[in-house]
């Protein structure tokens, strides 16, 4: 996608086209090329519209019915805030306070948008002309233009003292390429910079990968990380004024937020496998809050390096799913496949913390027969390669 194929699909001729390949997309692209040449559309115009098409087919699932009117990139999508995300923490910054925002790498808008939504007016910078205009053209479609505005140039270049609050996502893939970039310091803009965004501005908000090191978590802010229905999306640092607790898990199921703080440095108790094992929240465990979960369960671990807690009563939670444990067994796969063969186990659900063992790998050497289900937990307890065997308590 260049300026030009963007400027032509919003012309008449190219929202005709963007509508027929959306008619078609999702199913064969070159039965749906020859579709929409059929019907006379340039076979440029063509192939630019069923690409948005397909990304925005995709993009429903982050945007919901705003994905229908948005324009772009497959990068910009992969990175992108999920909008139920974005709105919650364009919320909490409007809550804070803050009633103009820059963006700075604001790629194609998403958080932006949540913001403008919420009352917040948004300067967005972006360092891709392509993806500059994208953001511009979607704050458009969402009747958004006023309050979110974008300028294509160097965020490290903008006037923060214009603003009373910043949010910033570096870029973590490589322009071009799209592959992933590990390393902070070669982030677009570069790591100092954005951690130094606290210093300059009292509301800031910094986007980081779920996976970042907590050794580099600047002191005093707060890290969040938030998971979606059980998927864990992001991780966000809230500098300054923002920051309210050391470590947050945020949890968003079905639209709800369940929400658990801590100081990310306690320990868990250590005791024997009991009756009911949890699994936490990738967000729990990313968010070093094991330890505050297992006082809410009363709850231990059986082994101090793995978050699988484990308790004598069922407790509904919504940070960990719970299962009853019927079978504890250092790990043998000629025992397993007897146990499971006995009750006649054909369906099984595995799941592993500190195993070396592949799951699907383990599934075939069972060889299981029969029409019954259960649950494989492959860990350790007290440092012993385990199987544990059981089923899902009922949420």
């Amino acid at each position: 996608m260049d300026l030009d194929q963007l400027a032509a699909l919003r012309t008449a001729e190219g929202s005709a086209a963007l509508a027929a390949a959306t008619e078609v997309a999702g199913g064969d692209p070159l039965a749906a090329a020859a579709a929409l040449r059929s019907a006379g559309v340039p076979a440029g115009l063509a192939a630019a519209a069923l690409t948005q098409a397909e990304l925005r087919r995709r993009a429903a699932g982050k945007f919901g019915p705003a994905a229908a009117r948005m324009f772009l990139t497959r990068t910009g999508l992969e990175q992108a805030t999920r909008r139920v995300v974005a709105d919650r923490r364009a919320a909490r910054l409007h809550a804070a306070g803050v009633r103009t925002l820059a963006d700075l790498g604001c790629g194609l808008g998403a958080d932006a948008l949540a913001a403008a939504r919420a009352g917040i007016r948004v300067y967005g910078v972006e360092a891709d002309p392509v993806t500059a205009a994208m953001a511009a053209a979607n704050a458009e479609a969402a009747g958004l233009a006023e309050r979110f505005t974008v300028e294509c140039g160097d965020a490290t270049a903008f006037d923060v003292s214009r603003v009373d609050g910043v949010f910033c996502d570096p870029a973590r893939r490589t322009a071009g390429t799209g592959r992933r970039i590990f390393d902070p310091n070669s982030y677009s803009p570069p790591w100092d910079f954005v951690t130094g965004l606290a210093e300059r501005v009292p509301h800031t908000v910094v986007k980081v990968a779920p996976g970042l090191d907590h050794a580099l978590i600047p002191p005093g802010a707060e890290a969040e990380w938030v998971s979606v229905d059980g998927d864990l999306v992001e991780a966000a640092l809230w500098c300054g004024r923002l920051a309210e607790v050391p470590r947050r898990a945020t949890l968003l199921r079905g639209g709800t937020p369940h929400v658990l703080t801590g100081s990310g440095a306690a320990e868990a108790p250590v005791g024997p496998a009991r009756r009911f094992l949890y699994d936490p929240d990738p967000a729990v465990v990313r968010a070093h809050l094991v330890a505050e979960l297992a006082a809410e369960l009363d709850a231990t671990l059986a082994d101090p390096s793995i978050a699988y807690l484990y308790a004598d009563a069922p407790v509904r939670t919504p940070y960990a799913r719970c299962l009853e444990v019927t079978d504890v067994l250092p790990f043998s796969l000629k025992r397993l496949r007897a146990l499971l063969r006995e009750r006649r186990v054909g369906r099984v659900e595995i799941l592993k913390r500190g195993s070396a063992l592949e799951p699907e790998k383990l599934r075939r050497d069972l060889r299981l027969s029969g029409d019954a289900a259960a649950s494989l937990v492959l860990t350790r307890v007290a440092g012993a390669p385990t199987v544990l065997v059981g089923h899902p308590v009922p949420a």
